[in-house]
């Protein structure tokens, strides 16, 4: 079992954030002692880990909480984590390049092509599209 300050630590979150989550039904500790000392198990730690994940994601807790507190299989979750980071970072590369040629043309001083300007951002709708499609496959589930 582990303290709150010990998850905190190797979750590299806050004793107020996993106090929130408690608080909000979204992690709820195994045990919680007479003193009133949140114990966590290594259950409590994979929905952490799952909770960072999708909060990464820019999901809200509220979604979260429904999404872990349906029977998902673990390793199909995970698969869909990943497939939503590596979207993610994919997006986030594209943004890198399109911020890289404005820095390189504003250098140089020229005009940048207006397609290039805005190239990065054209995966947004994608983007939101992909956590669609994972918040339903996920509740379908």
């Amino acid at each position: 079992m582990y303290t709150v300050h010990e998850v905190a630590k190797l979750a590299h979150t806050t004793v107020k954030t996993l106090h929130h989550y408690h608080k909000i039904g979204l992690l709820i500790p195994e045990q919680t002692t007479d003193a009133g000392y949140r114990l966590y198990g290594k259950k409590d730690l994979v929905r952490l880990q799952h909770i960072l994940f999708y909060k990464e994601m820019d999901f809200p807790l509220k979604e979260i909480k429904e999404l872990l507190d349906g029977e998902i299989n673990r390793e199909n979750r995970l698969i869909q984590q990943k497939y939503l980071l590596e979207k993610k970072v994919n997006r986030l590369k594209g943004l890198i390049e399109t911020i890289e040629c404005s820095i390189e043309s504003a250098k140089e001083g020229g005009d940048l092509d207006m397609e290039k300007m805005f190239k990065g951002f054209n995966t947004e709708e994608e983007w939101k599209e992909a956590l669609k499609d994972h918040t339903e496959h996920l509740k379908s589930e």
